[in-house]
């Protein structure tokens, strides 16, 4: 069977930005990241995660293209993660990360389960709508949207070079 997704890029333009592309079902997560990393025109040398996601688009499961975790936490990797053991009917929504610093973030959704054509290599890019832009759309955090991190708050008017006023112990140890 192969997987129809639409990839879509999260960014704040008035243009849409994203792929439609096919790919089997017994292909690996990484095959995906790889797929969308091609298909948006990046070099995929970034780290990556994709994240399972409810119908409202709020991050799960991480499976991440490296294991960083230095054996601290069970890390899901994409190349171990088949697709059909990861997305299926009930389990459609990803939120895909690409490069942590810019956090180029996409919507992946499962459109379609179909039959495979006969003569068509797969993954296949079907269809593209827009263009990248140059650099990654910016993110409001949700701390961010309810105030949390207001620059305005002068309350932090601290001058780190007076240390008398600083109230704190600098012979603690």
């Amino acid at each position: 069977m192969i997987y129809r997704f639409r990839v879509i890029l999260d960014n704040d333009t008035e243009d849409d930005v994203f792929r439609d592309l096919e790919i089997k079902e017994t292909d690996t997560m990484e095959d995906l990241h790889n797929i969308i990393t091609q298909s948006f025109g990046f070099d995929g040398t970034e780290v990556a995660s994709f994240y399972l996601s409810d119908d409202e688009w709020n991050q799960g499961e991480e499976f991440s293209l490296f294991d960083m975790s230095e054996g601290m936490n069970q890390v899901r990797l994409m190349n171990e993660a088949k697709l059909s053991d990861t997305v299926h009917e009930a389990q459609t929504k990803l939120i895909y990360v690409y490069d942590f610093l810019n956090m180029w973030t996409f919507y992946v959704e499962l459109a379609e389960i179909a039959e495979e054509t006969e003569g068509v290599d797969y993954p296949n890019l079907m269809f593209v709508q827009g263009q990248v832009p140059d650099d990654a759309p910016e993110k409001i955090f949700e701390a961010e949207k309810n105030g949390e991190f207001d620059d305005d708050d002068d309350d932090d008017d601290y001058n780190i070079d007076d240390y008398d006023n600083l109230d704190f112990d600098e012979h603690w140890n």
